[in-house]
């Protein structure tokens, strides 16, 4: 789940495109001789609205040896393209894909490891946390880094962190052991998603200079919101129909991973490298513009996220415990449906502005609160499931709306660190209502916990609806 940064831009990027997935506008930045570069503030469970495109496209380049002088035409000059943009386009979407995937192969899992080394829902609940722990972090440190070191030289090491992860699931499990391999995996996420949507975005400006951004928006979408949901499906299939569930999904992702890297390796860079590097810093996160709705957006931000944190942490042992629907392959469907509806949600009303996709969106997630607690009290799947997907479909709608809304208040200058500072925010409501849930569960049965949550997030829907409301009459 995808919220991040970068160096301020110098040329005012267009508003957000509220079509893609969280968060990344990007934000081009031409210097004397240097190619363009692209900043992305993250996203987690989610991609980002890549921003309008620089007059002339980016040229390819390769990276230039420490402490040459070099610029884009002469990189190109040097070195040969491995592959054309276009190929390259799709193979880094693909590792886009498999890696976001990876991140959520553990959602119908957790039964599994409940049932075999004695996991409770708080320990489920603090696996999950230690990942958004490591996205937050991955983000702060080094999210920003591909702008100076290159996109390749960024991408390599994330998913080297990704494999390294699934190479530890492959041990036998421990709690000790899952908490490391889920913090590997968030610190991967966290640098890799920005590079990745800023990389598409430079290799479809390369491959076709006057299209539109629209495409790469799209792919971004896709790769971002449905690896996340993909992963969990494919694990499930998995675990329910091979032996050894808790060793075939990740062996299996492991094999794609690597497939990931050698598609990465044969992509051209596209950013060309400084002779002389800049000071490191940490990303900066400020609040810029209106700090009404600065608050509102975060608001926004975290009622999104705080469904995809139910649904990838407590949901499936909740399906298979509570419900009694054990079906591995049913709690990964869950998720898929909920990522799939945010993913589809957010293309298919690109076109929409901010404030009607927030009134769209506290209604579906509102619905789907309502038919998810009923399908909680009633002990039933089919208006769980039904839940799942509307509150998805508004999920999406507000993560993208809250984007949107932080992007055109901020000054050009400062939007990145505006929209870091945003999701972190989405991060902090990520991992917190579902800490909050497995505190609660100790207390209360699961079943009250669960309408706990929902009662929260429907209060928050509540009032945002009323701020809304008053705004449209303004």
């Amino acid at each position: 789940m995808s919220l991040h940064l970068g160096t301020r831009p110098a040329t005012p990027p267009t508003a957000p495109t509220p079509a893609t997935t969280v968060a990344v506008p990007v934000a081009p930045r031409v210097t004397a001789r240097v190619a363009p570069r692209v900043t992305a503030p993250v996203t987690a469970p989610v991609t980002a609205p890549v921003t309008a495109a620089p007059a002339t496209a980016p040229v390819l380049v390769q990276a230039a040896p420490a402490g040459s002088s070099t610029s884009a035409a002469d990189a190109v000059r040097r070195g040969a393209r491995p592959v054309p943009a276009g190929a390259a386009f799709w193979l880094v979407a693909l590792a886009f894909t498999v890696a976001m995937a990876f991140s959520t192969v553990p959602t119908p899992l957790y039964p599994v490891y409940q049932a075999k080394i004695g996991l409770t829902t708080t320990t489920v609940t603090l696996v999950f946390a230690v990942y958004a722990v490591g996205v937050v972090l991955s983000l702060l440190l080094a999210g920003h880094l591909s702008d100076v070191l290159g996109r390749r030289t960024v991408l390599l090491p994330a998913l080297g962190l990704e494999l390294v992860a699934a190479l530890l699931f492959l041990l036998p499990a421990t709690l000790p052991l899952l908490l490391v391999a889920r913090l590997l995996t968030g610190l991967g996420v966290g640098l890799l998603t920005a590079t990745a949507t800023a990389h598409l975005a430079e290799l479809h400006r390369a491959h076709r200079p006057d299209a539109s951004p629209r495409r790469a928006q799209v792919v971004a979408t896709a790769a971002n919101l449905g690896g996340l949901g993909l992963g969990p499906l494919v694990a499930g299939v998995l675990a329910q129909a091979a032996p050894l569930p808790l060793v075939v999904p990740y062996a299996v992702l492991a094999v794609l991973l690597v497939v990931a890297v050698a598609g990465v390796l044969l992509a051209p860079e596209t950013v060309a490298v400084p002779a002389v590097r800049p000071a490191w810093r940490p990303q900066r996160l400020r609040v810029h513009g209106d700090r009404r709705t600065s608050v509102t957006a975060a608001a926004t931000t975290v009622a999104a996220f705080g469904v995809f944190g139910l649904f990838t942490s407590v949901a499936p042992g909740f399906v298979a415990g509570t419900l009694h629907h054990p079906s591995r392959a049913l709690a990964g469907a869950l998720a898929l449906l909920v990522f799939g509806g945010a993913a589809l949600a957010q293309v298919l009303t690109g076109g929409v502005d901010a404030a009607r996709r927030t009134r769209w969106g506290i209604a579906a997630e509102a619905s789907g609160l309502v038919a998810l607690a009923a399908g909680t009290v009633g002990e039933a799947l089919v208006p769980f499931v039904a839940g799942a997907a509307l509150a998805g479909v508004g999920a999406g709608l507000l993560l993208a709306a809250a984007v949107a809304s932080v992007g055109a208040a901020a000054p050009a200058a400062v939007r990145g660190e505006a929209l870091a500072a945003l999701f972190l925010v989405a991060y902090v409501g990520l991992a917190v209502p579902a800490l909050g849930l497995g505190l609660a569960a100790t207390l209360v049965p699961l079943p009250a916990a669960v309408l706990g949550l929902v009662a929260l997030l429907l209060l928050l829907l509540a009032a945002l609806a009323l701020t809304s409301a008053r705004r449209s009459r303004r």
